[in-house]
């Protein structure tokens, strides 16, 4: 694995990860984080809340108007809720993402984030094109629907959850429709981004190739800076 500068060179680093579901891109994310001592922000997170808010409120998440007043008001402790992993709250998310209104809601405050003193690690859908267009380095993690499925498939099964990988196939297609056709902010890389494929990739390899590309930055930038 490539040797990293100290911590103490990458506290004005920013970078954005971008790619769709169960692609590994928030694994990526902690670990880099952790490794370069930088401080994380699951933006997916933000959006999990409001789509579980509306839920309990008994809202419709195809409103915008609502969607739009809850996103608002969210709070920091919001996104500590403990019910804002899995395949439901990631299909809550997705349905209130459209909304243009949610996403200009929540832009201030993944960019505060952002731009901290020390740098930091964001992972989403749109952080290196709309959120962090400024971002140092910006990485788009992708893989093919069927591996993302078969992920998705083999960790509801190992919780004990009866499910079945041609419905967990169709649900990710129709994710991946929905957040790349969506008007505002679809996803895509960012023209600049590297993409990493993990198909075939183990995290650890994932990792290997994350943290060269954030070497070459460093190399690039010193000797732009020398």
């Amino acid at each position: 694995m490539p040797e990293m500068s100290d911590a103490g060179s990458n506290k004005s680093l920013l970078i954005a990860i971008d790619g769709p579901a169960a692609a590994g891109k928030g694994t990526l994310a902690q670990s880099l984080a952790t490794r370069l001592d930088l401080p994380y922000l699951d933006t997916g997170l933000l959006y999990r809340a409001i789509g579980k808010l509306m839920q309990v409120a008994g809202l419709d998440l195809d409103d915008a108007v609502a969607a739009t007043a809850i996103a608002e008001k969210l709070k920091s402790t919001d996104i500590q809720r403990t019910d804002l992993r899995g395949r439901e709250a990631g299909e809550l998310a997705s349905r209130v993402a459209v909304h243009p209104g949610v996403r200009a809601a929540l832009v201030a405050f993944q960019r505060d984030f952002a731009h901290g003193p020390r740098g930091a690690v964001l992972d989403g859908r749109d952080i290196g094109t709309v959120i962090c267009p400024d971002a140092d380095v910006k990485l788009y993690v992708t893989a093919s629907a069927e591996v993302r499925a078969r992920r998705r498939t083999d960790e509801l099964l190992a919780k004990g959850r009866a499910v079945d990988y041609e419905a967990i196939l169709a649900e990710v297609k129709a994710r991946d429709a929905r957040d790349s056709g969506r008007v505002e902010a679809p996803l895509r890389p960012a023209d600049d981004a590297v993409v990493i494929d993990t198909s075939s990739l183990e995290p650890a390899k994932v990792l290997e190739a994350a943290l060269s590309v954030v070497q070459n930055w460093q190399r690039r930038n010193q000797a732009f800076a020398g």
